[in-house]
Parts: C-alpha cells; sequence; structure tokens
C-alpha cells in the first residue's frame, strides 16, 4: 500500500506524482531542466467511412527514441543527467507525458470540418506515463508482490482523478513491452490514455454486453468467465480472488486474460483483497510467458475497464496481456487480413496455448 503521495510540478509545468511504500522519502528534489511549454493537443478527425475518430498528433515524431541507458529519461537524475524524475530514486512514479497523444491543457474546441465529410475536434484527455522501478535493467515480471500492489495503487488513484476530467469517455493503462511490440524506451514503465471518446473494441464490448444483458438479464463477462472456470481447459493459473485463462477465440498466439472473480467496473472498485492477490497470480503469468521459448516475451498488457458515462454499469474490469510471438523464432504480423479487415487468424490453437503455458514453469 502506498505510504506516501506527492505531487511536483516539472519545469514545464506537468504534473508528477512519487508514489512511496514507505514514509519520510525526500521529494524536495527541483527540476533542473529548462523545458518548452507542453505541445498543444492532438487533432481528433472522425474517419466516415467506419464512424471512428483518429488522433493526429505530429509533435509526437520528435520524443525520444531508444536512448543510450546513461540518458534515459525514466532512471532517476544524476549529477551529469537531468531526467523526467528530478529524484535520486524512486519506488513508482506518474507524470504527464511530455508528448501526449491527448491533452487536458486546451479548452474543448467546437466541432469543425476538414471536408462535409470529415468532423473535426481538439484531443482533449490526458496521457501519462508510470514508471513501476527506479532500475532501468528491471522488468515488470521481475517485481516483487508488493511493488505490484504499489503499482496497482497508483494506477487506481490515477485512473480516478483522471476520470473526473472533462470530457474523458475512458481511462486505459497499458504496458508495451520489448523492441518487437514497438517500445521507444527500454526502462520498465507503462502508460495511461485517457481517451475523449470510446474506443473501437470498447464500443464493440459495449454492443455485445448490451444484447447479452437484453437477452439474459446476466452481465456478459462474468458468464464468460463463469464458462472458463467450469471448463478448465483454458485456465492458465487462478487464485482466490482472479483467474487467468486463454480466450477460446484469443486472436494472438499467446493471449491470457486475467480477470478478478468479483464484477468491479475498474481499478479503484478493487478491495485491498483482491490488490494483494493480483500480484502473485500476474507475475506467475509473466513467467509463463518468458518461459515459453527462453527468452524476454514481448508483450501489451491492456486494462479494460468500465467506461466513464453510459454503459458503465456492463463494465467488468480485466487485464489482456498478449504476444506477437507466435514461436522462438517467429512473429505474428498484422498483415492483409488484419491490417484491411480486422479479421485475425490465429496460428496457435488457444487449447494448446494454455496448455504450453501451464507446462512453462
Amino acid at each position: 500500500m502506498i505510504a506516501q503521495r506527492t505531487a511536483i510540478e516539472l519545469s514545464d509545468g506537468r504534473e508528477l506524482i512519487y508514489f512511496d511504500e514507505k514514509p519520510g522519502a525526500d521529494r524536495s528534489f527541483p527540476d533542473r531542466r529548462h523545458l518548452p511549454p507542453p505541445p498543444p493537443a492532438s487533432q481528433l478527425r472522425l474517419d466516415p467511412l467506419v464512424d471512428e475518430w483518429v488522433a493526429v498528433a505530429a509533435h509526437r515524431q520528435t520524443r525520444t527514441f531508444l536512448p543510450p541507458s546513461d540518458r534515459c529519461p525514466l532512471c532517476p537524475s544524476t549529477a551529469d543527467f537531468a531526467s523526467e524524475i528530478p529524484a535520486d530514486d524512486y519506488d513508482v512514479v506518474v507524470f504527464e507525458n511530455q508528448f501526449p497523444s491527448f491533452s487536458d491543457r486546451v479548452a474543448p474546441d467546437e466541432i469543425t470540418e476538414l471536408t462535409e465529410a470529415v468532423p473535426v475536434r481538439s484531443g482533449i484527455g490526458r496521457c501519462e506515463v508510470v514508471c513501476f522501478t527506479s532500475d532501468h535493467t528491471s522488468s515488470f515480471g521481475a517485481l516483487s508482490p508488493e511493488r505490484v500492489r504499489t503499482v496497482i495503487d497508483a494506477l487506481a488513484d490515477r485512473t480516478e482523478l483522471m476520470s473526473a476530467l472533462p470530457g474523458v469517455a475512458q481511462v486505459f493503462p497499458f504496458e508495451n513491452r520489448g523492441v518487437e511490440i514497438g517500445v521507444t524506451l527500454h526502462h520498465p514503465h507503462g502508460q495511461i490514455y485517457a481517451y475523449p471518446m470510446l474506443p473501437p473494441r470498447t464500443q464493440a464490448m459495449l454492443g455485445a454486453a448490451r444484447r447479452h444483458a437484453a437477452t439474459t438479464g446476466r452481465n456478459l463477462y462474468a458468464d464468460v468467465l463463469a464458462a472458463e472456470q467450469k471448463a478448465q481447459v483454458r485456465v492458465v493459473a487462478a487464485n482466490e480472488h482472479w483467474t487467468a485463462y486463454v480466450p477460446a477465440a484469443a486472436r494472438w498466439p499467446f493471449e491470457v486474460q486475467v480477470a478478478p472473480h468479483r464484477q468491479v467496473p475498474d481499478l479503484p472498485a478493487l478491495d485491498d483483497a483482491e490488490r494483494d492477490a493480483f500480484g502473485p497470480l500476474y507475475l506467475d503469468v509473466l513467467r509463463r510467458l518468458d518461459a515459453l521459448f527462453g527468452q524476454p516475451m514481448p508483450y501489451i498488457a491492456a486494462w479494460h475497464q468500465a467506461v466513464v458515462g453510459a454503459g458503465r454499469e456492463l463494465g467488468y474490469l480485466h487485464l489482456q496481456v498478449f504476444s506477437v510471438r507466435r514461436a522462438a523464432d517467429k512473429l505474428k504480423f498484422l498483415a492483409g487480413s488484419e491490417s484491411a479487415m480486422g479479421v485475425f487468424v490465429n496460428d496457435v490453437v488457444p487449447e494448446t496455448a494454455a496448455r504450453m503455458l501451464r507446462d512453462a514453469c
């Protein structure tokens, strides 16, 4: 649990928050840099052919890309290098992204038109970076269960506050790991996006959940989880409060969903027992993924939380972790069918993936 929460302001006005596991940490270190003001918000353009918003954020072209370890912006600052974190050490840190896809630093614009068919509006929202540890060479899977609890508490803190921002429709915490995924910084970290619109996947999930509730009166995800727990064949691991399983219709070669046994809308709604129980199970899943091919598994870990507005009651918090690696020397590329049409063709049978993960450790 978080013993000390300390918010400071960086030299360009962005917020940074230290989440310390022990009280008394010195967080008075000033930001020694002289940074320009944060960039303007991105622009949202509606694709009328599929009724989906696309963010255009040209300022992100200049973001830091795979710097040497002694110039990592997520490491603690040293006498020779001032990073994003002014302190000389930390447990968990969250700060506003210097190159955000969405920003709450501008007033919401009225919707205008690029053409008669393409509405345009400002990319209102917020993007934050979450540093899991000050150790540049570590990984999420190497964290202690206690540190995972601190991360969960930090994500819950940020989810609650970001959900209250004007115009935010959903808060999405996630982690990208591995150059195969496209990370631009090696330091163990994740991000949080506060979206001003509902992402396409969330819209599809809400539609399915509404239809299921109208037909059965029950929650769709709860029914899917119960069916997996009964079948057992795709369950990878479980404890008193969480179950990790491979979805029956997994899109990715190795995909696991980790779900609490109690329906909760988001991370802030988890109780202490659920927060404590998550770390040991998730760390076990990550170790199994790494053990599959004897090398670090590239992955995306995505927290699916309930929406902020209409449809919130249909949400069921769960974590989706998946990899593009389909064999020791092969990656799953999103080629013609996946990229152009959104139809996934999985190279690994989900039941086989579940068995491989159960046998991995």
